[in-house]
């Protein structure tokens, strides 16, 4: 019994030296200034929990949200699909050229190149190549 009561004396004296310990750091200036100014900004912090607080709550309801989750699925997909059906048409073609340009043989002369240079859709790949060139003579001067 007697080292029961020696072993809650212990724990006293080691929970008062610990309390000492928190006394000590307590009287040093430098932390009372920050306990002052932290109690000054508690007002504050107050609010910033309150609006964290909203914030989170609002995340949490959106992210468990399935009718929410589905509809901006379908939003995604739905402006998604177009890029998609011209990547994948421009892919198609872009085969199928690389394969006739493959099993042609014929021979693109002067007139032949001056005859391609008069094609609309040319023009616009000259145009653009233009344009592009201008715009990155202009970004590189800057």
């Amino acid at each position: 019994m007697s080292e029961t009561n020696n072993q809650a004396q212990s724990e006293q004296l080691t929970v008062s030296q610990e309390q000492l310990d928190v006394l000590d750091q307590l009287l040093k200036p430098e932390v009372q200034e920050s306990l002052t100014t932290l109690v000054e900004q508690l007002p504050k912090l107050t609010e910033m929990m309150t609006l964290l607080t909203k914030s989170y709550e609002f995340a949490q309801a959106v992210a468990t949200d399935e009718v929410l989750k589905s509809d901006t699925v379908g939003a995604v997909t739905e402006m998604a699909a177009p890029v998609v059906g011209s990547a994948k048409q421009l892919a198609a073609t872009a085969i199928e050229a690389k394969d006739r340009a493959a099993e042609s043989h014929e021979v693109i002369g002067l007139f032949g190149l001056v005859k391609m240079i008069k094609d609309p859709q040319v023009q616009n790949v000259f145009r653009f190549v233009n344009a592009f060139l201008q715009v990155n003579a202009e970004r590189k001067s800057k």
